[in-house]
């Protein structure tokens, strides 16, 4: 029976993990952090969980429009909702243990062996588990997988205190809201948390180094959101880099590198990620990194060193839970002999949680015209949609990318509400090359937001010739 050994407890860990105990193989993952990893326990579970909150409170900001009026116990008009930052924190914290106490008990069923502690690499064919209670094993493995995610990059000049000056793993501990919230950096999570907290009843300023918000994003849905942003009375600065945070009596001073400075509560640093590869003896082992530390793999999770696999947010390929997931996946199949595709970034579907939410799925406009492939485009809005205006939503479109001539759908982006469910029959239609037809003669229910992407479908279609 073949022994693999898998050092992190996250996606990538855990989902490879139940692959390789259902092909028959003995497994051990050796994790610090508790089963979940960051993905779980201090991104994207806390994360989303919070922004649901948000997202009810942006719901209930056009109560009025749809005829509700809210009052209070007297019978006059309430327009104010509270929010208990303390209460939806200690929500959050308490769905991450349970979504890893429910993954804990799905590996336990599979007969997966959980140690405690930290692992590290002694050789390819050997892991060290240093234990939790001060003792270690040593592990001899058929196949080893690295997954040991990634944690937020912090600065000389902007050191995280948990009190004031904050990454997103300690976002959580906060009691009260703060007054006026410093979001420093405009990427994805960056985005999500200013959306959030400005629609939690936070004054947000947003710090991005780059001309707009989600530089990496769909320029037109990334132009949308920064319309929403701003208008919900978000302060953008844009083109404007952080040098140092530091904190004073009552709250934070960041100052840029141009000489100004911004005053607030509190700072959210937003700044990247570096990879937890440093120190567990992967370049010993034969482990090829990169000059930022990540792990180098191909396409079916292999590194350069025999029998060692690595997957997730170490590899820097597309840190994605999802895409962690898979990577692990793939790694098992690949070990044990079972079919198996090489990861394809192509079909790869991802979702922005802000609000609106953005999400896409293929070839991006900016990969198309780098590659300078011809495709037909079209950005269909959804003010025009019946479901849109009943439910008081005008900001969003459905955008399609296809090829001329066969209509393959090969890329698409939804920005809406719930965009992250209403992008799976885009995904579908790039996995499986469907064609705009293919796409547009499924039916829809009538009203709804999905009905747009049909709609959006039709408008590409081309009569034969």
């Amino acid at each position: 029976m073949a022994h693999v050994v898998i050092i992190g407890g996250g996606p990538g860990g855990y989902e490879s993990a139940l692959v390789a105990a259902q092909l028959g193989a003995q497994v051990t993952i050796v994790d610090s952090d508790g089963i979940g990893g960051s993905a779980v326990l201090t991104d994207c579970v806390p994360s989303k969980s919070l922004i649901a909150t948000a997202e009810l409170m942006a719901e209930l900001s056009g109560a009025r429009e749809l005829g509700l009026v809210f009052e209070d116990h007297q019978g006059d008009a309430a327009d104010h909702v509270y929010v208990d930052l303390a209460q939806i924190n200690a929500r959050v914290k308490r769905l991450a243990a349970d979504q890893s106490a429910d993954i804990q008990r799905t590996l336990d069923a599979a007969g997966v062996r959980v140690l405690r502690g930290r692992g590290r690499l002694a050789g390819a064919e050997t892991v060290i588990a240093d234990l939790a209670d001060g003792t270690s094993e040593t592990l001899a493995a058929d196949a080893v997988l690295v997954a040991t995610g990634a944690a937020p990059r912090t600065m000389p000049t902007a050191e995280p205190d948990g009190e004031r000056i904050l990454t997103w793993e300690q976002v959580y501990d906060l009691e009260e809201r703060p007054s006026r919230l410093i979001v420093v950096g405009s990427g994805v999570t960056g985005a999500e948390f200013a959306s959030a907290y400005l629609h939690l009843g936070v004054e947000v300023v947003l710090v991005s180094s780059r001309e707009r918000v989600l530089p990496g994003e769909d320029v037109d849905a990334a132009e949308v959101l920064e319309e929403v942003l701003r208008r919900g009375g978000m302060s953008v600065m844009d083109r404007s880099r952080m040098e140092s945070v530091q904190r004073v009596a009552d709250g934070v001073v960041v100052t840029l590198t141009d000489g100004r400075t911004v005053t607030g509560s509190h700072c959210l640093l937003a700044v990247g990620s570096v990879p937890n590869t440093r120190g567990i003896g992967l370049e010993e082992a034969g482990v090829r990194l990169d000059a930022g530390g990540f792990v180098q793999v191909d396409r079916v999770s292999r590194t350069s060193a025999r029998g060692v696999y690595a997957a997730g947010d170490c590899t820097g390929v597309n840190m994605l839970a999802s895409v962690a997931a898979m990577q692990g996946r793939i790694a098992m199949w690949h070990f044990l002999g079972d079919a198996v595709a090489p990861l394809d970034l192509r079909k790869v579907s991802a979702n922005v949680f802000t609000t609106p939410e953005i999400a896409t799925v293929g070839w991006s406009a900016r990969a198309l015209a780098e590659a300078e492939m011809a495709v037909e485009t079209v950005l269909l809005p959804l003010a025009g949609n019946a479901r849109a205006k009943m439910q008081g939503v005008r900001d969003g479109f459905v955008k399609l990318f296809a090829r001329p001539g066969t209509g393959i759908i090969v890329g698409g982006v939804v920005v809406a509400p719930r965009a992250s469910e209403l992008i799976h029959p885009i995904s579908i239609a790039v996995a499986q090359s469907l064609t705009v037809d293919d796409l547009a003669q499924a039916f829809t229910v009538y009203p709804s937001l999905s009905g747009s992407i049909a709609e959006a479908a039709r408008r590409l279609h081309q009569r034969p010739q």
